[in-house]
């Protein structure tokens, strides 16, 4: 199953996320199908930036979203 979650990255207490198309089975970090946003929540106000075409397409293809990143689209303006 392909699913539309977040990637951490950046260091210990200071995450930095990029919003990743992959394969459920495939590791948090791990491989990933296609980048298409990123999120940094450690800026005032989170700094989201989320190709939502991008993120249509694929969820018109099968891609599930995770909980968070249907937040995070909801607040972009899907």
């Amino acid at each position: 199953m392909v699913k539309i979650r977040l990637r951490r990255l950046g260091a210990k207490k200071a995450p930095f996320y990029r919003v990743v198309v992959a394969d459920s089975r495939y590791p948090r970090d791990g491989r990933f199908i296609e980048e298409i946003g990123t999120y940094d929540p450690t800026k005032d106000p989170a700094a989201i930036n989320i190709d939502v075409e991008k993120a249509n397409e694929w969820i018109k293809k099968g891609a599930q979203p995770t909980d968070t990143v249907k937040a995070l689209l909801k607040k972009v303006g899907e």
